[in-house]
């Protein structure tokens, strides 16, 4: 038995209590130097308090947070070439306890293996799957292609995963407190076969996932690359408080099918930060982030591209629907940016989309601090609510299309919008078709150039003399707590928002 002592963040309980998270780690791994203390927010949000000082950029994709505890691993498991297992094939995952650390050492060969977690952890002693770098950063890979199963686990939807949490044969445990750090997760989609855990040969399936999770709890994946699969990254109802943290999320999908996603999610409480969403793979025209959660907060992140960048919509599980934190949903610091070849001109899609208009959010948007890029040369329309039981509150953004303000409008014609302080270009529309929702704009700022120091090479941070800045309102007293104290660094990296007098209009402060 090996022990270590280490300091990990690790995800304590996000939505239905009253911290949001995160935790920052480190058992070493190259540079990774964590940082800053940075936020924190809640779901439910009667007093919930939120954090501290934020300091410094972190400058290995790790990110931050408030509870870093001293963890001592029971168990450490060495991978790699010449190590205690030469493979993660060879791993026991069928058995491995609370208080495991796994580390997976990086290798020129992807690993071609494919696993399924179900341990039962706990906050002091979680199970954390940790990728070491080599000595120029690049991640260990994990490649569903050619991949071998254990022949000792037993799970079920074998074709639908690379890595798998829950819905086991082997363990009647309810997976929690696991981590996943560090590793590059790759090629889950047709053309690909693997071999099962019965010893067959088998093919992927359109939507299978780099990582897929079935049931769990406490659940984190942190500054992981997450590609070439049908769904990017899936997770089921039975889940809850998700961390996607640090993430490098692009290159997913399946050509002409709208209904696989780089991220597509269902969780009672989840949150994305500091992550980089890239493109979906050529010639897919899925969304980037589609999320059917309860307590969804996406903050902080760089999202780009997509059939629509974030499609938030409706469940159809009781446990989420009847959560007060569905009716909430926060989407607040981020950089969305809209390329010219998306057919789907809306930037966020908000509500429901199954039908069952019982189901939709019909509750609140909360869109604020975000910088909202088109280079569309077509219509953009920023804010697609589904009814008009939808609402938003839309304020301290930057709107900007490359195309000229004509070609931006606000509302997709149904819902209610309050438009406050943003920085909006002139010409702006209400909609571009017929409206029957309502929009309200009070004390925006227009103008042709926001002052972006350079767009033209995604340089969205603001010169000294910029428009958008100092023009923000304070946070609504219902959401003091979700502030913005932190702004996304290319890429997959963060750093404490200075506070400087009034905010600033969009993602970064002056």
């Amino acid at each position: 038995m090996k022990i270590i002592i280490l300091s990990i963040i690790f995800l304590i309980s996000t939505m239905s209590c009253d911290d949001d998270t995160s935790s920052t780690n480190n058992n070493n791994i190259n540079n990774t130097n964590n940082t800053n203390n940075s936020n924190n927010s809640t779901n439910n949000t009667n007093n919930t308090n939120n954090s501290n000082n934020s300091n410094n950029t972190n400058t290995n994709n790790t990110n931050n947070t408030n509870n870093t505890n001293t963890i001592v691993f029971e168990h450490i498991l060495e991978v790699g070439p010449s190590l205690e297992y030469e493979s993660p094939c060879d791993v026991p995952w069928e058995a491995l306890e609370p208080s495991t650390l796994v580390n997976i050492h990086h290798r020129a060969e992807p690993y071609r293996c494919k696993f399924a977690l179900a341990t039962a952890a706990t906050e002091q002693a979680p199970l954390v799957v940790r990728g070491i770098p080599d000595n120029s950063g690049n991640l260990p890979v994990i490649s569903g292609e050619n991949a071998i199963t254990r022949l000792e686990l037993d799970y079920w939807n074998e074709p639908r995963s690379v890595i798998k949490i829950g819905g086991v044969s082997h363990s009647s445990d309810f997976p929690s407190h696991i981590a996943i750090e560090n590793l590059e997760i790759r090629s889950a989609r047709p053309g690909y076969t693997f071999t099962d855990d019965g010893g067959s040969a088998a093919e992927y399936v359109e939507n299978a996932a780099s990582l897929h999770f079935e049931e769990g709890s406490n659940i984190t994946v942190r500054n992981c690359t997450i590609t070439d699969s049908g769904n990017g990254l899936f997770a089921g109802s039975g889940m809850s408080d998700i961390l996607i943290e640090g993430c490098y999320i692009h290159g997913n999908g399946i050509e002409g099918s709208i209904y696989m996603h780089n991220n597509y999610t269902e969780s009672q409480g989840i949150i994305f930060q500091y992550n980089h969403f890239g493109p979906l793979r050529a010639g897919c025209p899925g969304n980037n982030l589609k999320d059917r959660s309860s307590g969804t907060i996406i903050r902080f992140n760089w999202i780009e591209a997509g059939n629509r960048t974030v499609d938030a919509v409706d469940s159809d599980h009781d446990h989420i629907l009847n959560d007060p934190a569905y009716g909430e949903t926060f989407i607040y610091g981020n950089i969305l940016i809209k390329h010219d070849v998306e057919e789907n001109g809306q930037v966020i899609h908000y509500g429901g989309d199954s039908g069952t208009t019982e189901n939709y959010r019909k509750g609140v948007l909360y869109f604020y601090n975000n910088t909202i890029y088109s280079m569309r040369s077509g219509n953009t329309t920023l804010l697609g609510l589904q009814t008009n039981d939808e609402t938003s509150m839309c304020f301290n953004n930057i709107i900007y299309a490359t195309a000229g303000g004509n070609y931006m409008a606000i509302s997709g014609g149904s819902g209610t919008v309050t438009l406050e302080n943003n920085w909006i270009q002139t010409g702006w529309r209400e909609v571009h078709g017929t409206n029957n929702g309502t929009i309200t704009a009070t004390n925006n700022v227009e103008g042709t150039d926001p002052g972006f120091n350079d767009d033209s090479s995604l340089d969205f941070t603001l010169t000294s003399d910029s428009t958008a800045a100092n023009i923000g309102r304070d946070l609504p007293a219902a959401i003091a707590s979700y502030i913005v104290n932190m702004q996304y660094v290319i890429h997959q990296l963060s750093e404490a928002r200075s506070s400087n007098g009034i905010i600033d209009a969009g993602a970064f402060e002056r």
